[in-house]
């Protein structure tokens, strides 16, 4: 576990948190596939990687369980969405086989 993983304890996480899914109830990763989910997570954007000040003033969005746990997952370790659109193609603009274009 990180040094930083108390944090998510504090009152004033679970404070932010709930501000978070209050103003954002539904899953912003699900919403741009047209899926309407009930968000359970307040999820940092950027990653703030043990940085207090990001922490507590980093931009957040809310998500489901199911996409903080792998989407975002995954784009936090790959640098990428692995998402394939209708055209058969990757749509994050990030991903290696879109550099190739």
């Amino acid at each position: 576990m990180p040094e930083w993983s108390h944090w998510y304890k504090l009152e004033r996480w679970r404070r932010l948190s709930a501000l978070q899914l209050k103003r954002e109830p539904l899953c912003a990763i699900c919403a741009q596939r047209g899926v309407v989910t009930p968000a359970t997570v307040a999820d940092h954007v950027e990653p703030h990687r043990g940085d207090w000040n990001a922490f507590v003033t980093g931009k957040l969005q809310s998500l489901c369980r199911s996409c903080h746990n792998s989407i975002k997952r995954t784009v936090e370790i790959r640098g990428y969405s692995p998402e394939i659109g209708p055209d058969g193609w990757p749509v994050d603009p990030r991903h290696p086989a879109n550099k190739a274009r």
